[in-house]
This record gives C-alpha cells, sequence and structure tokens, in this order.
C-alpha cells in the first residue's frame, strides 16, 4: 500500500510540474506554481524559511519522501527505471561518501561564487527544467500545431499555432548530454544519480539518518534471503548485516512486498514481539501528511513579405553588459541564485527569453529581442521564478524599472543605408524615450534620424524588435549590471 501511494503522489506532483513548463498560454502557473516553489534548492536560494523548515519536518519524520514524491527528477529517473522490467536487478553497494560531500561543497561554492553554470548543472529541479523545457516543451507545441492547423480547416479557434525554435544550441546540446547520463544511470542502477551526485539527495539523507518513520528490519523473521536488496534501486540494503543506509533510502516501499516472511516493516522502532503494525492505516496517513504539507504550501521555416521577398532573420547584437529580466535586481543577483530551471525562458510569451551563452552563467536566462520584446504589460518572468532570482513585479513597477538603454549604430540605418524614411523605433517606444532629430540640425534637408533620452528608456526593446535593418538592427539595448529606477 505504502508503495501504490507514492506512486499515486508521484505522478499528480509530476504531471503538475511538467506542465508548469509545457503550458505557453500563462495560466497552469495560477494553479499549480506552488510545486515549483516547494522544491528544495529553490526555496533555500530564495530564503524561503518556511518551505525549507517544513521539508526538513516531513524528512525527519518520514525519511526521504521528498525525493520520491517531489523531485521531478527523482520522479523521473523512477519512470525510466521501471521501463525495464527485469525483476531483482539490483544489488547492495557501498556509499561513495566522499564523492556525495565533494558534491554539495562544489555547488555551496558555485552559489556563493555566482557560478550559474555549474549550479544548474547540479540542481534536480533545474536538470529537470532543462529537459522538460528543450526536449519535451517542443514536441507539446508542434503537438499544438498540428491540433492548430486541423482546427482552422474547420474554421475553429479553439488552438492557436505557437513559434517552436531552438532557443540555444549549447543548451540543447548539454541538455541531451544529462538527459543521456541521467536515464543509463537509472536504467542500469536505479538511484544511482540521486545517491551519488545530487547534492539536494545528500543534505535531505542526513536529516533522514534521524527519521522517526524508517524502513526495519525483523532480524527474528529474516532469512538472509536478499529479495529485498535486490528490489532496493537506492542499493541501501545490506541483507548479509541485517543493515540499511538511510542516508540513501528513499522510502519508496519496493522492498516491502518483496519479503515474504514479513521481516520488513515502515513504521517506529519497537521491539520484535510487539504488536503488529498496521501498515496500510501507516501508509495513509504517510500520504496524508504529505498531501497536507503540500496544500499548506500550495495556500502561502522561410520568412517572406507578401511572398514576394525573403526577409533575413535577425541575429543577435555583442552587448557588452547582458539583459537580465525586470526584477532580477541585478546581474549578481541572478548568478547567484538562478538555478536555470528554465521556468521563466518556458513561460516567456514574447519569446524574448532565452539561456545565455556564457560560461560563468550558461543556461541561466538572458534577454534578445530578435523574435520580440519586452512588454509592459507581461510580468509572467517574475511570477513564476521560484527562487527569488526574479523578484515579483508589478506591471506599475516594472514600467519605472530600467534594465538598460537603447544604443543608435548609425551605420545600420536604413535611413542612411537605403535613403528611405523609416522612425520605427520612435513610433513604437513605449516610454517615449526616442524622438527623431536632423542628422545635421544645420542642413533643413538633412535626414530625421532616431536619438535615444537614456535616462527615459527603460531597456524594453520595442525599438530593437521593430527596427527593419538586417541582419543586426540599427538599434539595440545595452543592459545595466544593477537595474534601477
Amino acid at each position: 500500500m505504502l508503495r501504490k501511494i507514492r506512486i499515486g503522489l508521484a505522478t499528480v506532483v509530476m504531471t503538475g510540474i511538467t506542465l508548469l513548463f509545457l503550458d505557453f498560454t500563462g495560466t497552469i502557473h495560477l494553479y499549480l506554481g506552488w510545486l515549483a516553489r516547494i522544491q528544495f534548492l529553490p526555496a533555500v536560494l530564495a530564503l524561503n524559511a518556511a518551505v525549507v523548515v517544513l521539508l526538513a519536518v516531513v524528512t525527519l519524520v518520514f525519511g526521504r519522501v521528498y525525493c520520491s514524491v517531489i523531485c521531478p527528477l527523482g520522479i523521473m529517473q523512477d519512470m525510466i527505471a521501471a521501463l525495464r522490467r527485469k525483476k531483482h536487478r539490483y544489488r547492495y553497494s557501498k556509499a561513495l561518501t566522499w564523492l556525495r560531500w565533494l558534491m554539495v561543497a562544489v555547488l555551496a561554492v558555485a552559489v556563493f561564487a555566482g557560478v550559474g553554470s555549474i549550479v544548474a548543472l547540479l540542481s534536480p529541479y533545474g536538470t529537470y527544467g532543462l529537459i522538460a523545457t528543450h526536449l519535451l516543451q517542443p514536441v507539446w507545441q508542434a503537438g499544438n500545431n498540428v491540433l492548430a492547423a486541423i482546427a482552422a480547416h474547420y474554421e475553429s479557434y479553439a488552438f492557436y499555432g505557437v513559434d517552436v525554435w531552438v532557443k540555444s544550441v549549447p543548451t540543447l546540446l548539454i541538455t541531451i548530454g544529462l538527459f543521456a547520463i541521467i536515464a543509463t544511470l537509472a536504467w542500469r542502477g536505479g538511484r544511482t544519480y540521486c545517491n551519488t551526485i545530487c547534492p539536494v539527495g545528500t543534505v535531505l539523507g542526513q536529516l533522514a539518518r534521524w527519521s522517526l518513520l524508517k524502513v526495519r528490519i525483523d532480524t527474528d523473521k529474516c532469512i538472509t534471503c536478499g529479495l529485498c536488496a535486490r528490489d532496493c534501486k537506492a542499493s541501501c540494503i545490506d541483507s548479509k548485516n541485517h543493515a540499511i543506509d538511510y542516508t540513501r533510502c528513499v522510502t519508496c516501499g519496493n522492498c516491502l512486498p518483496s519479503c515474504t516472511h514479513g521481516a520488513l516493516r515502515y513504521g517506529l522502532a519497537h521491539d520484535s514481539h510487539a504488536k503488529p503494525v498496521d501498515e496500510t492505516r501507516r501508509a495513509a496517513l504517510v500520504a496524508g501528511a504529505i498531501v497536507a504539507a503540500d496544500v499548506a504550501l500550495a495556500q502561502t521555416g522561410k520568412k517572406v513579405d507578401g511572398g514576394l521577398a525573403v526577409i533575413e532573420d535577425k541575429r543577435q547584437p555583442a552587448r557588452r553588459v547582458p539583459l537580465t529580466p525586470p526584477g532580477s535586481l541585478s546581474a549578481a543577483n541572478m548568478a547567484t541564485r538562478c538555478t536555470a530551471c528554465q521556468l521563466c525562458v518556458s513561460d516567456c510569451p514574447n519569446n524574448v527569453l532565452r539561456p545565455s551563452h556564457d560560461l560563468k552563467t550558461l543556461m541561466q536566462p538572458t534577454m534578445s529581442y530578435e523574435r520580440g520584446y519586452c512588454r509592459p504589460e507581461c510580468n509572467r518572468c517574475s511570477q513564476v521564478c521560484p527562487t527569488g532570482a526574479i523578484q515579483p513585479i508589478t506591471l506599475a513597477e516594472k514600467s519605472e524599472t530600467h534594465i538598460g538603454h537603447a544604443v543608435w549604430v548609425k551605420q545600420n540605418c536604413v535611413i542612411l543605408t537605403d535613403g528611405v524614411t523609416c522612425g520605427n523605433c520612435a513610433r513604437h517606444c513605449p516610454a517615449e524615450a526616442i524622438m527623431m532629430v536632423p542628422l545635421n540640425p544645420d542642413d533643413e534637408s538633412s535626414p530625421m534620424v532616431p536619438a535615444v533620452d537614456a535616462s527615459r528608456c527603460i531597456g524594453c526593446g520595442a525599438c530593437e524588435y521593430v527596427c527593419p535593418a538586417r541582419p543586426f538592427s540599427a538599434i539595440y539595448v545595452e543592459g545595466y549590471e544593477v537595474h534601477h529606477t
């Protein structure tokens, strides 16, 4: 019963978290956004003491149920391991304690040093976010576009098409590599990644050593057959010595039904002559407590112009200072608190956010305006971030936040290169920070070119997006290290 309840809860959580990354309408987050905020590392980085304490208490009572029920990467590994239907394929192995704590130390140093790329690679929630955003979301969006095409054929607007595009080739390749490694480890050894590399598993494992409820071995009934060890995906049961490594046990319940002599049970410590424990009732209590905790947290192709001329795609300019979203406060805050989970990237409706290519902030979100601009009426990235890397910000606050300023590049401007009249940047600037002035004030026939008032520009990128110059815009946004109002 414990195993069935664990699988049921994990299925619900996994479905909800995956939908958070796949949804491009912004509606799922209103109901399930709390699932991202109850992840352990994001809660630590967000300094969310309530979540961290609650997860610690749950672990001290029930063991590492977080890794089996709440962590999406852990659940994904269980799903992959379950595809290999070979019974009794695991065996006990000693913990690589030195490697586990080395990974914890590396993560701690990366967080304090602001090396976001290392944090992204070691964060279990962030790793699953990469997989969901760059491997699953394109498939989901392509399926949506098929439905949209079918609906349009029948003059229905139940679905609408969305752009399916590769946001970052380096990030995609890294994601494929990470998935291949984790999937291979899960296929061959179950929870090898969780109990060898994952820093969150190591930290929670130390708390689990002192948990009240554990899988316990009754030495009077055990015949040392080893079936429990061969069904333990965490490889933590030493059946010969009647010992369980609780720092690696994820309370999955797989071992309990494998014991045909009733020597295993999940519960409090008691002597061998105590009254048998009603495992069904206890499992129900465990599930109820986990659900109650979750509910409590819930409250807190080629483009053409008219079919006549091919439109060349824009290229990203070389910005001296990368742009970070309104609400991120500064590049330093983003670098030290972001796990690169890609939730903001996958949820951005304007195609502005994409993973960074910089080695220090690799895969963390950065902004660019080739496919859209940061619209003043949108603040979704600040609403979905679970770590505090992007602080919640109102629309009024966003309109006053300066994340960068526009820069005019004279040699790219079509007014001078093609001898035409333009002014797109000035007409579309929501902050009215751009005006058209004579190139030569002393010549009345001089062409009108844009002039930027940096004190009014908020860096939204509308000017860069609408600029007709190709492949590089004649006006682009340069970021600020620290945002200001």
